[in-house]
């Protein structure tokens, strides 16, 4: 049974081709793209800061640094379009049942600055 927030072997197995990293592709190879995700999904579930991360997923600001680099370069939109299509999907409905923010998220940005959405590219 994996961990809380940890992705089951059905679930890993319909998007671990999808990511970078994978020894048939173009770059540096991974060293475990699912302990990544896990990382990921442990932070956007508990509504926790990334330096709250636990220890086992590894470094905070290179979980981070990675999710940005896969946000920016469309590596998330392209598994939510992936799973959207999917129509046994579990988990396609968020709402605020399943969505925290940590107190600290009420201290966005004042006058009128954008509001960014996580694994969404800014504009230029």
């Amino acid at each position: 049974m994996p961990a809380r927030y940890e992705l089951t072997e059905s679930q890993w197995s319909k998007i671990k081709n999808m990511l970078p990293g994978r020894q048939e592709t173009v770059g540096r190879t991974a060293v475990d793209n699912r302990l990544f995700v896990n990382a990921v999904l442990w932070i956007l579930r508990s509504g926790a800061r990334w330096q709250d991360l636990p220890e086992r997923y590894g470094k905070y600001k290179s979980v981070h640094t990675r999710f940005v680099r896969w946000a920016h370069s469309g590596v998330w939109e392209r598994v939510f379009a992936a799973l959207v299509k999917e129509r046994d999907n579990r988990y396609l409905l968020l709402d605020s049942t399943i969505v925290k923010a940590h107190q600290q998220a009420a201290t966005g940005r004042k006058k009128g600055a954008p509001t960014r959405l996580w694994g969404v590219p800014a504009e230029d």
